[in-house]
């Protein structure tokens, strides 16, 4: 069902990029899970255990032996002694058995009763394979936080570079009124080259984001298998997970442990029982069954035996303890795992939590800071062409309202990355 529901989740992500010209966080890890190699592992992983469970069902096929054998023997039964005396009586001269023998035959077995041991065989395969696919999805969902980490980052970028351009234009229209109040006497070139150098500084502060945005979408181009140096990303919605419960595949990877534990278990009781199986074995040479005649003559003959065979090694027996004191401690190792997991899972989602209040208490009065910075800096402008400040002044002001700008939508895009943490942190 996993490996279902991430093929479905795929298709709509890449049925949905097609539609849409905008990318969203969601298509963007569902086509970076689809282009990821790691996936390809998923099919291994099936072939590897419906081979296995093929050789487990071919246990119950016959098994057939050939065999061919030949032995020269220091002594062989003979007649006794009496025997031999009243035959040579008789002038019957009888040597026994030869001391060169061979045979050449075929075994047949048939299983009808392994004490389950194919049936737990099979347990193991398949909880092994799903010890394997809860692995790649815990491997597959840490691919989400890397995909989600640049996209953030290009949403940043894109904010700063749309501020920093503000704030280039809010240079040059000012630029522009210097010029005019040098050309009447009322401003110094002075004035006109500090504004001019720090607009340099802008562009140049403008060039480092465009670069850092450029590779941010390179990156992320190479996670998901397209270009996306033009496309552009939807904002996601700030919605916060409904509880804090955890829901990641690391606690399905811990479960498919466990089941695998039991399954060996089951494997280990299986190995105590005996077995019962038919058998048939066809062979031709010298001795055959027929002693007596091959005392007689020293010819080849054909030999036919079947039955039934019970069997039944007490060797898992001395090894039967130790073996089920490993799956115990696997066991405790397993709820080890998972007790430092959830630990460490609900230390970072109270952290991330206590990041969001932060961020939503700063972030109330950040629409009034700016406010409160854009009429600073115009009356700044006002006071500067009525040449009671200077341009210094001025140039200070402008920093200030892009600095409250960029910080205020700074926390909005942190704010949704918060939030997205808490989301990864707990799989919600």
């Amino acid at each position: 069902m996993l490996r279902l529901g991430l093929l479905l989740a795929i298709l709509t992500a890449q049925l949905a990029a097609i539609a849409a010209p905008a990318l969203s966080l969601d298509s963007c890890q569902a086509l970076a899970q689809a282009n990821y190699p790691v996936l390809k592992r998923y099919d291994i992983v099936a072939l590897t255990t419906a081979v296995e469970l093929s050789d487990i069902n071919k246990s119950w096929l016959p098994q057939v032996t050939v065999y061919a054998q030949g032995t020269v023997q220091n002594s062989v039964p003979e007649f006794p002694d009496a025997l031999r005396n009243v035959l040579s009586q008789m002038q019957q001269n009888l040597k026994g058995l030869g001391k060169l023998q061979y045979k050449a035959g075929v075994d047949l077995a048939q299983p009808i009763f392994d004490g389950g041991e194919s049936k737990a065989s099979r347990r193991v395969a398949r909880s092994r394979r799903e010890v394997a696919r809860s692995q790649l999805d815990v491997e597959m969902y840490a691919l989400r936080e890397r995909v989600q980490s640049l996209y953030f980052g290009i949403l940043l970028m894109d904010e700063q570079i749309a501020q920093t351009e503000c704030t280039i234009r809010l240079l040059d229209a000012n630029i522009k009124r210097l010029k005019a109040m040098l050309a009447n006497g009322a401003a110094m070139q002075s004035d006109v080259d500090m504004l001019e150098a720090q607009r340099l500084t802008i562009r140049q502060q403008l060039t480092a984001a465009r670069g850092n945005e450029r590779e941010y979408r390179k990156l992320l181009g190479i996670y998901i298998g397209r270009s996306v140096e033009d496309a552009a990303l939807e904002r996601p919605a700030g919605t916060m997970p409904a509880d804090t419960e955890s829901q990641r595949p690391e606690l399905a990877a811990f479960a498919a442990r466990e089941r695998l534990n039991l399954s060996r278990r089951e494997a280990v009781g299986a190995s105590l029982m005996p077995r019962i199986g038919l058998f048939a074995q066809a062979w031709g040479g010298y001795p055959g069954m027929d002693y007596f005649k091959s005392m007689v003559s020293r010819r080849m003959s054909m030999n036919l035996m079947a039955g039934v065979k019970v069997a039944w090694s007490i060797s898992p027996f001395y090894t039967r303890s130790n073996r089920l004191r490993s799956i115990s401690l696997d066991n405790e190792s397993v709820a080890s795992d998972r007790e430092v997991f959830l630990f460490n899972s609900r230390l970072q989602s109270a952290a991330e939590l206590e990041r969001i209040s932060t961020m939503r208490e700063q972030m109330a009065d950040d629409a009034r800071i700016v406010e409160l910075a854009g009429n600073v800096r115009k009356a700044a402008e006002a006071q500067l062409s009525n040449g009671i400040i200077d341009t210094t002044a001025l140039l200070t002001k402008i920093t200030d309202e892009n600095r409250a700008c960029l910080t205020a939508r700074y926390h909005e895009i942190q704010l949704l990355q918060l939030i997205y943490q808490l989301k990864n942190t707990l799989n919600r």
